[in-house]
């Protein structure tokens, strides 16, 4: 199936331009490795003309067209938006299977999630309105005060090749609702859709400058971008690497950032359970996405009086996923996004082998594919806690095990990470869940699941893994500044100094 890639420019100031140096990057298709098309690579001088978009978007007609606009006028944009991208949600699909290797099946969910993310944070913006003036109770009578909430201005975001426009939307979409207007800068390994997005953002008329789009490198996009003096606020997803230099730029000028940041999240399987139930749970919280996933449970901790039964039950369950082209048919695991990545992950598989492990199965390209960059799903047994794979995030289809004998265990091994973000536990003994549940150290809990996301419940980690949350009202609040407004009310004086009329 041929899908050709759209050609397009930078998103600035509402219109399609060329990067200043003329400068664009080819697009891999990871199934083919085939150039597919190119994106434009911005530069600093790029970001300084959408960073000035920006600032005038916020400005203009003294902010009635769009920062100091009620909330129901955002809403209508938003959910025009929404509407867009569902009638488009094929082809944008398509376009994210061949530019990602995300199956399409995945690819499409994704896209009803963008378009849910857009529409409630519609409904956040008018509700904003009726939140504003919202009263503070004081211990004075003689004083009222109130709560304005504010959009914070100009805002950075950038994002992953993971969830390309899904990620992108957690972030536009409320950072639009706030009022603030944005600069979206996509990773380089998968633009494509957020290219797409402006040209939605084009069609229903979003005033220009509100949302400015920036495919670039990193170094040369990206860090002039979260460097710049007049954007006020970073919001980043990706490594922790990366998120540390976002904090060290933005700390320069005392800027406020949120972070969501690398993950290796455990999965504590109990020896009460199901294990076919727990077995699908267990490979969809690593392998969903191709594996590519900050919050993937990628750690199974499983009791060692089912160990070996159920290392045999996940092997079965694994033989049984239809590893090809995102486009076919019933493909639930496609190729990781780059050459980089895929010679990234099987290195890290060879190193866990040279230090002892064993490939349970899994560990190399699947036979039957030629081309692309395609890892078979992959199960790493008698793995130490000083190994590299139990304690360095794969971002690939590579799940690591250990096995417990008490609770206690359990929970030393689940919290024995310098990451935070997502973990699981499966038992049908739920007082016993609750206290795993309390004891993670960790943003996110799922209890006899792992992964499901919804728009309307925070999502964001401790430790390594980042700070801030997206997600929900908390998403809102991200790109909100809260002003406190106080009024004396006496007809008295306030008598604290004489008064010179007395003396």
């Amino acid at each position: 199936m041929s899908i050709p890639t759209p050609n397009r420019q930078l998103f600035i100031n509402g219109d399609w331009k060329s990067p200043v140096l003329n400068k664009r990057i080819p697009i891999i298709n990871p199934s083919t490795q085939e150039i597919i098309g190119d994106i434009p690579a911005a530069t600093k001088e790029d970001v300084d003309l959408a960073v000035a978009a920006a600032r005038a978007a916020l400005s203009r007609n003294k902010g009635a067209d769009w920062s100091s606009a009620s909330g129901s006028v955002r809403a209508r944009y938003l959910r025009a938006i929404a509407a867009k991208v569902t009638e488009k949600k094929s082809h944008l699909a398509k376009l994210e299977a061949i530019d990602c290797g995300k199956p399409l099946d995945e690819a499409i969910w994704d896209m009803d999630d963008v378009a849910g993310c857009f529409e409630f944070y519609a409904d956040l913006a008018e509700k904003l309105d009726a939140k504003q003036k919202a009263p503070v109770s004081l211990p004075m009578e003689t004083f009222r005060s109130y709560v304005l909430k504010e959009p914070l201005g100009v805002v950075a975001l950038i994002t992953p090749w993971n969830y390309p426009l899904l990620m992108a939307t957690w972030k536009v979409a409320p950072a639009l609702a706030a009022g603030c207007a944005a600069i979206l800068k996509p990773s380089e390994l998968a633009s494509v859709t957020c290219l797409e997005l402006a040209e939605i953002c084009k069609e229903v008329g979003l005033p220009p400058g509100v949302l400015n789009i920036l495919t670039g490198l990193g170094p040369e996009a990206g860090a002039p971008l979260a460097a710049h003096p007049d954007v006020d606020k970073v919001a980043f997803t990706g490594s922790s690497a990366t998120g540390s230099k976002i904090m060290t730029a933005a700390a320069q000028l005392v800027k406020p950032v949120s972070l969501e940041l690398g993950g290796k999240g455990p999965l504590i399987v109990f020896d009460d359970v199901d294990l076919d139930k727990a077995a699908e749970w267990t490979i969809f919280g690593c392998f969903w996405t191709n594996g590519q996933i900050c919050s993937a449970t990628s750690r199974l901790i499983v009791h060692q009086s089912i160990a070996t039964e159920f290392l045999n039950r996940i092997v079965k369950w694994i033989k049984n996923i239809k590893i090809s082209d995102p486009l076919d048919e019933g493909c639930r695991l496609g190729p990781v996004v780059s050459e980089g990545q895929y010679e990234k992950i099987l290195k890290f598989i060879s190193t866990a082998k040279s230090e002892g492990a064993t490939i349970l199965t899994g560990g190399s390209r699947p036979e039957h594919l030629k081309k692309g960059f395609f890892v078979e799903p992959t199960v790493i047994t008698d793995v130490t806690t000083s190994m590299q794979i139990w304690r360095e995030e794969v971002f690939g289809p590579v799940l690591c095990v250990k096995t417990f004998s008490t609770e206690e265990e359990a929970i030393d091994l689940a919290n024995d990470t310098v990451y935070g973000l997502g973990s699981a536990v499966i038992s049908n003994d739920l007082e016993r869940c609750e206290r795993v549940t309390k004891a993670f150290k960790a943003g996110i809990v799922w209890i006899n699941c792992s992964q499901p996301c919804f728009t309307q419940a925070p999502w964001g980690g401790v430790k390594r893994s980042g700070f801030g949350r997206e997600l929900g009202e908390w998403g809102l609040d991200n790109y909100l500044s809260v002003k406190q407004v106080t009024q004396y009310v006496s007809d008295e004086p306030w008598g604290w100094y004489q008064s010179p009329s007395k003396l």
